[in-house]
């Protein structure tokens, strides 16, 4: 029996798209010889669709579509299509309306359908909101070519492998689908998954599939979605795993990818043989590889899927709008990024020609709009009205705020897509202008903190063999340059401290109490709550930004702006 896997890039809400790439996925299982065609979850649809799902036409149109790929599909293959379908019962019994399901695909028809058992509704996910959790243990019969008996293949959606209690030590769900199709005795288990990126998830998927292949001795062909939908990046990384909990052969990291496995359930040695030839993009085990080719990725599908080309950068000269350049140029091509160099009076000299080298090295455009007399022009109209006032953070905000609307123009005028600079350490604290420095159409690193930033710009020029980064860029101290002398030492910790307070309270949610305990000054900490608490109103109105760690500034995140202080 051959089985196809399609590591599909859908793209949400376009179905006659989803539906060629399904479509052309199937003809090349064909040309491999294959019986059956595995496909991701919600793969016709894209995910996360949202509420694209509580609009009746979309869910016709979806329908319709389906219907129309069934017919296309060679009739000779079976195909696993992740989609969406009508819950019949939801007006009778108070259910909800839809389903998140699989339609097996044959011979111009829906054979049959299968449904999600379990619905996440955590982090990013949002699934009760839309969907009726399926009641029944999902297993398809095939046919199998060189056995007298057909093949048993028990079907399965995302979070429906992710309940083994002996693997996580606790149980979330009340119900186990991969102890029930263990009962049923399947031969194989296939996973439909639309699983979000973060750092470090590659392995623990593998630890996760792998202990409940052994645990049951069930070979296990997850197909993971790969791409980036609006914040949320897709890693693919598609695992085949043999009975024994062994990884056979991992799908692409970062890239669309197609694998035939012959699977022989009569030889007890070698059940499961990859046949296609290696992928294009193998996992890495260096976290800063792997941000850094999620955020390419996540770059490149934004800017594609919202229908921009080209992108424009602020470069200040400072690691975070580097690191941002190189991204870009990287995911884009650097004849399809703009640098914009934007001094005042209180830039150094090696801002500007920091930020020249590294376009330099890039080899990307710039452009050079000096910012004094948009300045003078601002102190002239607000001179009556601060009259007798001290220069201060309003002066300082006017400044990053005629960046932020030059910017805009540019963006305006050309069409290109604004990509904002802030990392994670600013944006959680507030050390950003809201409508400047904050302005733009994506947050490339608003889920990097700091040191990570640094990080990843030594392994980048690592990797490259050359200087991609400035090494002053690197080395010296980070500035906003809003006034004379001005470092971020100034206002906020060392980075190195920062972070962890963040990481243990964003992240971890740890309380004060806990922090001090672990090494931290008091006051540190308490200042470092109190910002973060305050500058929910700015995130609250940032641009989208690329999540890559387990609790992101973006859709998973839901604190409330007006709220009583607290430590």
């Amino acid at each position: 029996m051959k089985i196809a896997i399609a590591q599909l890039n859908p793209t949400v809400g376009d179905l006659s798209g989803n539906a060629g790439q399904i479509l052309d996925a199937a003809h090349q299982a064909i040309e491999a010889g294959a019986h059956l065609l595995v496909t991701t979850e919600l793969a016709l649809v894209g995910y996360p669709p949202r509420d694209l799902l509580i609009r009746p036409s979309f869910i016709e149109a979806a329908d319709t579509q389906l219907r129309q790929l069934a017919t296309q599909v060679p009739p000779e293959l079976a195909v696993l299509v992740g989609t969406v379908f009508p819950n019949p019962e939801s007006g009778r019994q108070g259910g909800k309306p839809l389903f998140n399901g699989a339609a097996w695909v044959m011979g111009g028809k829906i054979q049959q359908i299968f449904y999600k058992r379990l619905l996440p509704n955590y982090d990013v996910f949002d699934e009760y909101r839309y969907f009726e959790p399926g009641k029944n243990c999902n297993v398809v019969t095939l046919p199998d070519p060189d056995a007298d008996a057909p093949l048993q293949i028990g079907v399965t959606i995302c979070e429906d492998l992710w309940n083994d209690e002996e693997f996580w030590g606790h149980r979330t769900y009340t119900c186990d689908p991969m102890k029930d199709l263990g009962d049923r005795n399947v031969d194989l288990v296939v996973n439909l998954s639309a699983s979000p990126y973060r750092a470090a998830k590659q392995q623990l998927r593998k630890s996760m599939l792998g202990h409940s292949a052994r645990r049951y001795r069930i070979p296990i062909l997850y197909a993971n979605q790969v791409g980036a939908n609006d914040d949320l990046i897709f890693d693919g990384c598609s695992l085949i795993l043999d009975g024994k909990g062994e990884v056979v052969k991992a799908l692409a990291a970062f890239e669309t990818d197609f694998q035939v496995l012959s699977f022989d359930r009569t030889s007890a040695d070698t059940p499961i043989v990859v046949e296609s030839p290696e992928s294009p993009a193998k996992p890495t085990d260096d976290i800063d590889e792997e941000i850094w080719r999620a955020l390419v990725l996540g770059v490149r599908d934004y800017t594609r899927k919202c229908g921009f080309s080209k992108a424009v950068i602020g470069l200040s000269g400072g690691v975070d709008s580097s690191l941002v350049a190189a991204i870009a140029s990287e995911a884009l091509g650097r004849d399809r990024v703009l640098g914009v160099l934007m001094p005042s009076p209180y830039s150094s000299e090696h801002s500007i020609t920091d930020a020249l080298e590294l376009a330099k090295n890039l080899e990307i455009e710039t452009q050079t709009l000096p910012i004094q007399d948009a300045m003078g022009a601002f102190d002239r109209t607000l001179a009556d009205l601060f009259a007798g006032t001290e220069f201060g953070i309003a002066e300082e905000n006017i400044q990053s705020r005629i960046r932020g609307t030059l910017l805009m123009a540019i963006s305006n005028k050309f069409g290109n897509l604004l990509l904002s600079t802030g990392n994670k350490s600013e944006l959680s604290v507030g050390y950003c202008t809201l409508y400047g420095d904050m302005n733009g159409g994506l947050a490339v690193i608003a889920d990097v903190p700091k040191t990570r930033v640094y990080s990843i710009c030594k392994w980048l020029n690592r990797d490259k063999g050359r200087e991609i980064i400035p090494k002053n860029v690197i080395t010296k101290p980070a500035s906003a340059e809003l006034k004379p002398g001005q470092v971020d030492s100034d206002s906020l910790p060392p980075y190195e401290i920062l972070d962890d307070i963040l990481y243990r309270l964003i992240e971890r949610h740890e309380s004060l109490k806990t922090m001090v305990e672990a090494g931290h000054d008091e006051e540190t900490v308490k200042r470092i709550i109190q910002l973060v608490m305050r500058a929910e109103f700015k995130r609250r109105q940032a641009p989208p930004g690329l999540k890559i760690s387990d609790r992101a500034f973006g859709t998973g995140w839901r604190m409330p702006i007006a709220k009583g202080k607290y430590l």
